[in-house]
């Protein structure tokens, strides 16, 4: 990848980690699930009336909607409500790569290699350490809620991809049109018109306006110009170049966590944090497209005497 490109990953890795920082201030004072409509809602009705429909079948533009934006969000947004720390929350999120690649295998038949399935246990095995930390210092409940939200955002994926889009922008902006509606539901029966209605009145609050400047972050830097980057970024490189930069989200979480709120992260929960980042990034390897990197830089024999070792060939 040229530099600039490079910088433009890390500058959504950047807006990504800094939006669980916005998802908490928001939380401060709106409900959780009138947040996630809130969120999807402000995208939706500019999406329905100036953005063309992507060339998809509805059933995976609905899955996905329901998948990635929906669950996601809604068990997101309920765990850290619940008392799930930011930073951690970013980190647990990861949970939903080996997740999609165990539903690719179970539904789409997709085979896992070995250093795949390394990974996904290493992956398991972080994720235990965190949540067995979580059971003995405080309640597991944010932590699980978390999980679920990883497998909602995985099932999302398996949608996204059986989609066959080449339109993913639009298929993105699309997608959030499907939570507004059952999120307002859930909120108006969960949390109640009142609720609801003490949100909105104290909107010019001063932790109104902070929630206020979370979701609009949330929803131009999180989802607009961070996914349309990242968008570019993968039409124009492998998905193998581009998506381990997703890896460093949770160390820019943790540490806007950290600097920010005041979180800390124990030793466990660190030690936790390396498998799961660790493990995640070896389940995301195909060993053909390892291999394939590894001949680029491999010495070419029929280097004539006298010519540099180490040159890329193109075979």
């Amino acid at each position: 990848m040229p530099v600039r490109h490079v910088l433009l990953a890390l500058s959504v890795v950047v807006m990504w980690g800094i939006n669980f920082i916005a998802m908490d201030a928001a939380l401060q004072h709106f409900p959780p699930f009138l947040l996630a409509a809130l969120r999807f809602a402000v995208i939706a009705i500019p999406t329905l009336l100036l953005v063309p429909r992507p060339q998809v079948e509805w059933k995976w533009l609905i899955g996905y909607g329901l998948g990635f934006g929906t669950l996601q969000f809604l068990f997101l947004f309920w765990a850290m409500a619940e008392g799930m720390p930011a930073g951690l929350a970013s980190l647990v999120l990861q949970s939903s790569a080996p997740f999609t690649v165990l539903l690719g295998m179970v539904f789409l038949r997709e085979r896992l290699t070995g250093i795949q399935v390394v990974g996904i246990l290493i992956a398991v095995g972080g994720l235990t350490v965190v949540g067995w930390y979580r059971w003995e210092t405080a309640s597991v409940v944010p932590f699980l809620l978390t999980l679920a939200g990883a497998f909602g955002w995985a099932f999302g994926n398996i949608c996204n991809r059986q989609s066959g889009t080449t339109e993913p922008v639009r298929l993105t902006m699309w997608m959030s049109i499907v939570p507004p509606v059952p999120m307002l539901a859930l909120s108006l029966a969960v949390e109640g018109p009142a609720e609801i209605a003490e949100a909105f009145a104290g909107v010019g609050t001063q932790t109104g306006l902070l929630a206020l400047a979370g979701l609009a972050y949330l929803v131009t830097f999180g989802t607009v110009i961070g996914t349309g980057i990242w968008t570019w970024l993968m039409a124009r490189h492998e998905a193998g170049v581009v998506a381990p930069f997703s890896l460093l989200v949770p160390v820019v979480g943790m540490s806007a966590a950290w600097l920010v709120l005041g979180q800390t992260v124990s030793w466990q929960e660190l030690g936790g944090a390396v498998l799961i980042v660790g493990g995640v990034f070896l389940g995301s390897i195909r060993l053909g497209r390892w291999r394939r990197a590894t001949r680029r830089w491999t010495v070419d024999p029929r280097l004539q005497p006298g010519t540099q070792p180490g040159t890329a060939t193109t075979t």
